[in-house]
């Protein structure tokens, strides 16, 4: 399996630490958060990456060269108008070249056994990929997913505002005490997923929206499997959490 890794954006919620490097280059005990990711998912068995470029992208290329000294292949596509994550994928779509591949944020991080664990999940069944979730009773922190009785997707929820969880509540989507899934940003796609993502249009908000593209496969019937992260998620969102990661073990 093949993996293509978003890496384009500058991370503005860094401040003046990207000012010069992307926010995937940071580095989180000594090595850049894009290098630990790699690594994890090479011991996933994947061998050719992707990696989607854009602000400083000659930081990523300079570093991560041709990817031999980790004894895989990687190739770079640059972004060159930051106009959102449903878009960047379709860079990649000819690397793909009709296998499932995984796609990740290049600001998350997750243990090396969570890319291992998707693949099983993906093979269970005649799934167009899978999902990765975090779960919480706290209903504002993301995007929601909700799943059947299979632990396949059915329905999800950009950010929902208060009147939108209102509504989540009184239609039984939410229940109370229950554990609320949010998207955790690591997924395994088939290339059908190109197939929504060319049709999207630009959010409220000026961008196109992978999870846009997401809703749309489970609207035509593709299934969507979901699984539980174990043990380690980090989203590097800003200075404060980057920093706790520096002492963790």
């Amino acid at each position: 399996m093949k993996a293509v890794i978003l890496a384009a954006g500058r991370g503005t919620r860094m401040g003046g630490l990207t000012d010069d490097i992307p926010k995937p280059m940071l580095r989180v005990q000594g090595k850049p958060i894009l290098e630990h990711i790699l690594e994890g998912l090479r011991e996933a068995g994947v061998e050719e990456f992707c990696i989607i470029t854009g602000w400083k992208a000659d930081v990523v290329e300079r570093h991560m060269g041709d990817g031999s000294r980790w004894n895989v292949r990687i190739n770079y596509a640059r972004q060159q108008v930051q106009d959102g994550t449903g878009k960047a994928p379709e860079l990649a779509k000819d690397f793909v070249s009709g296998a499932p591949f995984f796609l990740t944020y290049g600001d998350i991080l997750v243990k090396p056994d969570t890319y291992r664990r998707m693949v099983e999940r993906y093979r269970e069944g005649a799934h167009a990929g899978v999902v990765t979730i975090t779960g919480s009773e706290d209903v504002t922190k993301g995007g929601l997913f909700f799943f059947d009785d299979q632990f396949r997707l059915s329905h999800l929820v950009e950010k929902p505002s208060a009147q939108e969880v209102e509504s989540l509540r009184q239609s039984g989507w939410l229940k109370p005490g229950a554990t609320a899934w949010y998207n955790a940003g690591i997924y395994i796609f088939e290339p059908s997923l190109f197939d929504h993502t060319a049709k999207l249009v630009k959010s409220p908000r000026g961008e196109y929206e992978l999870t846009d593209a997401i809703a749309a496969m489970v609207a035509q019937g593709h299934n969507l499997a979901g699984l539980v992260i174990e043990g380690r998620w980090v989203d590097v969102r800003d200075p404060q959490t980057l920093a706790a990661l520096q002492n963790e073990s």
